[in-house]
């Protein structure tokens, strides 16, 4: 692997955090009963994601989160599951090299089309272990479904979506309307894996030197809900919801805040 830092690349605010994100992975993969491990996501945190996750300090539902996305996906395209997995706003995510998925699954990372080629050359080659595409698109504008399915995507066939650690630094309407622009593409015996900030947590007093900490940074938090389940509900998905709190209990990962604080992590089904 190439030993370069980020200042090749300019990250906005809001892509800054896939840094915060890789450098807590890469802290998650050091300890001893580490959840899952993901030897790339030190180099690919670099200095910057190291030195911003100090100044933030662990952020508990990353470790969690990353673990039960993992074994949602493991599930999703297993025996008879769909074919193609697409990572929306994938970021410094290493799931194709490290998941060993299925050699038939295809795995679309869905991001700017710079920050994706900075990650390749951080990565220097290192192989992918299912068939891996990156999509350069900007998820804010108009057009990334054709540049999907430019680069081999198929409406008409189940897929895999993942939606993970983003929804909570868009206004609500983009939410909906990316919602709705998924769905629009999922074809039945389709999964749609996402989180969601609770909208208790962005109202509540305890967590506000947080969410001022994120608006000093650039990438408020913006949304939250309360009810996942009619949210994906309405645009066609059976949804399974637990609570990020729930799951660290399970995985051993108590987490502040109780159900009502935590979060959900969401599986919805066509």
């Amino acid at each position: 692997m190439t030993n370069q830092n980020t200042s090749a690349f300019t990250f906005d605010p809001v892509a800054g955090t896939s840094l915060v994100t890789a450098a807590q992975r890469a802290r998650e993969s050091a300890r001893d009963d580490a959840l899952f491990h993901d030897p790339l996501a030190a180099a690919l945190a670099g200095p910057a994601g190291t030195a911003r996750l100090d100044a933030f300090g662990d952020v508990p539902a990353i470790p969690v989160r990353t673990r039960f996305f993992d074994d949602a996906i493991g599930g999703a395209v297993g025996d008879g599951g769909p074919r193609q997995l697409v990572i929306v706003a994938a970021g410094m995510d290493t799931r194709a090299y490290r998941l060993r998925l299925p050699a038939d699954v295809t795995l679309y990372e869905l991001d700017r089309p710079e920050l994706l080629a900075h990650k390749e050359r951080l990565l220097g080659g290192v192989a992918p272990t299912c068939r891996r595409t990156a999509v350069g698109a900007d998820l804010a504008a108009a057009g990334w479904e054709e540049a999907l399915a430019d680069a081999g995507f198929r409406a008409d066939l189940p897929t895999c979506w993942l939606v993970e650690g983003l929804t909570q630094y868009l206004e609500e309407p983009d939410v909906l309307t990316l919602l709705d622009r998924i769905s629009a593409l999922s074809a039945p015996g389709s999964r749609l894996l996402a989180d969601f900030v609770a909208g208790a947590m962005l109202a509540a007093p305890e967590t506000r030197p947080v969410l001022d900490l994120m608006a000093k940074w650039g990438s408020p938090w913006r949304y939250g809900t309360d009810d996942p389940t009619t949210l994906l509900a309405e645009r066609g998905w059976r949804a399974e919801v637990r609570t990020f709190a729930g799951v660290g209990e399970a995985l051993g990962r108590p987490m502040p805040g109780g159900d009502e604080m935590s979060g959900w992590l969401v599986e919805g089904v066509r």
